[in-house]
């Protein structure tokens, strides 16, 4: 992933030489920060062979709720706890439905999308509503050049990285998602691990949410519709496969990368929004075709039995 968007970036810059300039490189990260912090979240969950597409309600009711306990007369700090424990609660509920209901997490978090979605607004009345100026910062702000948003984005891929890869935790999510019984017969707690990524997955959006709200200074109840298709789309692109088991945080962050690269692509050479929008389907719809490739589901199908005839094989 790392070498396609370094070619792709160079073919990008013969077409347009702003593109591989520092200011446009900061852009881009400053606009795939919001998704890749709740494709963190999502890279779990798809590891341990669940889906999650509630991220972008859930984003945007956890931003809501944050500027409204501020607005209402709560510091900034608790305002701010209010919205990770929003976010975290409607992890809780989906994962427990499906863990406990035994109910298809693509139905529950479908559930969720629409009833976080009309909690945002009989909240809010459809109305923004502002954020205190001091959360401002974490969306607006810099630390030595780089915006802030960028850095929690950064921070939080070298945790999920570390919790993935050298963790207990990180290491169950992966064998119960690779293979649920010998998980199980393994000793490994199902219910519990299961319900953690879900839990994880909402605290990823409920920070988006805050990075966003901070980012625009008001909260919105539109914030977030439509982003959990990116989200995902940047942990299948990231390789992570949906049949569970694999995946990396820092191929999550790539894959939103790689998303925010085409779009800015597309507006420096001044292509058509469609086209966005033809390129972003087309590169999810290879990346899952990679994935079938790299897990041998092709094998043994006609085309391949033929070409190993062909090729004496």
């Amino acid at each position: 992933m790392a070498a396609v968007v370094i070619v792709l970036s160079i073919a990008f810059s013969f077409f347009n030489p702003h593109f591989l300039t520092t200011d446009n490189f900061r852009n881009i990260l400053v606009a795939v920060a919001v998704v890749g912090i709740m494709a963190i979240g999502q890279c779990f969950v798809i590891i341990a062979k669940e889906i999650d597409l509630s991220v972008g309600s859930v984003m945007g009711l956890s931003g809501l709720c944050g500027a409204y306990a501020m607005s209402a007369g709560l510091h900034p700090a608790l305002g701010v706890l209010v919205a990770l424990a929003v976010g975290a609660g409607c992890g809780l509920i989906s994962g427990l439905i499906v863990v406990y209901g035994k109910v298809n997490s693509f139905i529950v978090t479908l559930g969720m999308l629409s009833v976080a979605r009309g909690l945002t607004y009989v909240l809010s009345g459809g109305l923004p509503i502002l954020i205190d100026p001091r959360v401002m910062f974490i969306g607006q702000g810099e630390v030595l050049g780089i915006p802030v948003q960028v850095l929690i984005f950064f921070g939080l891929v070298v945790l999920g990285q570390i919790v993935l890869k050298r963790s207990v935790l990180g290491q169950r999510v992966v064998a119960v998602g690779d293979n649920d019984e010998a998980a199980r017969l393994s000793g490994i707690p199902m219910n519990s691990t299961r319900l953690a990524v879900f839990v994880f997955s909402g605290l990823a959006a409920a920070v988006a949410g805050l990075v966003y709200t901070a980012q625009v200074s008001v909260a919105e109840a539109q914030a977030g519709t439509g982003l959990e298709l990116d989200v995902i789309a940047a942990v299948v692109i990231g390789g992570a496969s949906l049949s569970g088991g694999r995946g990396s945080i820092i191929g999550a962050m790539l894959g939103a990368y790689l998303l925010g690269a085409l779009r800015n692509a597309f507006i420096l050479l001044e292509l058509s929004p469609f086209l966005q929008q033809m390129s972003v389907g087309l590169v999810i719809v290879l990346a899952a075709l990679f994935d079938q490739f790299r897990q041998g589901a092709f094998q043994h199908s006609v085309l391949a039995i033929r070409l190993r005839r062909l090729f004496g094989r």
